[in-house]
């Protein structure tokens, strides 16, 4: 027999004047139930254009994140103080640890969502005991959650209801479990997912993959409005759980570009390498800093609505040292930083259609016995020998004039400086998609060409 759990994230587009772009996330997880005691095999760009010369005193101009405390009365006496600033400050960690794992494997493009990956391991956290567990909530940063009652899950509700309120923008996330006709869940772990992460159960039967193919299709489609037209090529007939969890962003930038003024330009892929891409280009009045020891440009480009993408491009090409210093302390610290002022910007439209296999790279993350033998998901099913034998996401993105629409101890020295009047991104970059009033990573993704799709 096998437990396959999948799980997905795609975005759909609305009719902007504008299209904006799309981020989807397609997580799928998938795990065999075995009655053996077989165990798994387990199986940087170049020269960039140097544009910032001077330096300016430090102004702090961003204004402060909205944090609120999340207490569950069964624990709250006993439980530490925290924050949800505390708590996205981690998962944002967990985000960039995950991203370095997969920066270090190629100089390519890079798209994924934290965010939605972190909801899928939140839900076997829930599901598991003993190791199994430890090594989950500790790949998340979150064992001070840990053993406080229902805190761990309580976050993550507050959270997803903190990010999908906003009326100035599209934030949809949902999870939804296709599980196999015959296969029991536990009622206490059922009611658990459903208070907490809002899940839906549905039957399928999976020994009829033709029809189990199709009913799943189907329904990520309408899901995503037809963005996600066939999530599966193909099913296990063993199959028991099909775990979806998908995420749709759709944000119109505060200050658009304008179509008249996209026009072709060179983009510098590397010493050796160019393309020539749709540069938008807008005046605008935008917030900035330069990391000194980092040498990179940080450029904040707000939504309408509380979200905003941040651009961080090396002068150099030293992406090794950008991203080996990616963490929450080091985007704050910029954010502190900023300047806020009138410039000419050019920036690319661009596209990104990626996908991973995460399963060695949560194992590289210390996620080991989930995907192993020595599982424990005895809070799942009475059902023994449960472990996962897959995870994969899958992302896209398209960024335009609009906007963007998507449906899945730093040791740095900040320093303010002067900005050029004119600003090109014309390099490789690296982006993030933040939601302001809890400081939660969305997205996070690496532009080494913007014309691979």
């Amino acid at each position: 027999m096998i437990l396959s759990l999948c799980s997905s994230e795609r975005s759909q587009f609305h009719n902007f004047s504008m299209k904006t772009g799309i981020f989807l996330v397609i997580l799928e997880l998938c795990a065999k139930m075995c009655i053996s005691n077989a165990e798994d095999g387990i199986s940087r760009e170049q020269e960039q254009q140097s544009f910032l010369p001077n330096y300016w005193p430090f102004n702090n101009t961003d204004k402060q994140h909205r944090h609120q405390n999340v207490s569950d009365p069964a624990a709250e006496e006993s439980a530490p103080s925290f924050s949800m600033h505390n708590f996205t400050e981690r998962n944002t960690n967990f985000g960039f640890d995950l991203y370095r794992k997969i920066s270090l494997t190629h100089d390519n493009n890079i798209l994924i969502s934290p965010l939605s990956l972190s909801f899928t391991l939140a839900v076997f956290a829930q599901a598991s005991t003993g190791e199994t567990h430890n090594q989950i909530v500790k790949s998340l940063n979150l064992q001070l959650l840990d053993g406080q009652g229902n805190q761990l899950p309580a976050f993550f509700h507050q959270l997803r209801g903190n990010i999908t309120q906003n009326k100035e923008f599209v934030l949809l996330h949902n999870t939804i479990s296709f599980i196999w006709k015959d296969f029991r869940i536990k009622d206490s772990l059922r009611n658990l997912l459903k208070q907490y992460f809002d899940m839906e159960f549905l039957a399928v039967d999976f020994h009829n993959s033709t029809s189990a193919k199709s009913i799943i299709n189907q329904h990520i489609k309408l899901k995503t409005s037809g963005k996600i037209p066939t999530l599966f090529d193909s099913l296990d007939e063993q199959a028991q759980i099909i775990l979806v969890d998908y995420i749709h962003f759709r944000g119109k930038w505060l200050y658009p570009f304008s179509t008249k003024f996209t026009e072709l330009e060179t983009f510098y892929v590397d010493n050796y390498n160019t393309v020539q891409v749709p540069m938008m280009f807008k005046t605008t009045r935008i917030a900035y800093t330069f990391d000194k020891n980092l040498r990179c440009v940080v450029l904040k480009i707000p939504y309408k609505g509380s979200a905003y993408m941040l651009i961080a491009m090396p002068q150099e090409g030293d992406f090794l040292s950008l991203e080996d210093h990616l963490t929450a302390g080091l985007v704050e610290s910029w954010l502190r930083s900023m300047r806020t002022r009138k410039i000419d910007m050019y920036f690319p439209k661009f596209k990104l259609d990626q996908k991973y296999y995460m399963h060695q790279l949560l194992q590289d993350l210390g996620i080991k016995d989930l995907f192993s033998n020595k599982a424990d998901l005895s809070l799942l099913t009475d059902q023994i020998h449960t472990k996962v034998s897959q995870v994969l996401q899958k992302a896209y993105i398209e960024v335009d004039e609009a906007g963007t629409e998507a449906a899945a101890g730093t040791g740095s020295e900040i320093t303010p400086y002067s900005m050029p009047p004119v600003i090109r991104v014309n390099r490789p970059f690296v982006f993030m998609i933040y939601e302001d009033t809890t400081n939660a990573l969305l997205f996070v993704g690496r532009v080494a060409n913007p014309m691979e799709f």
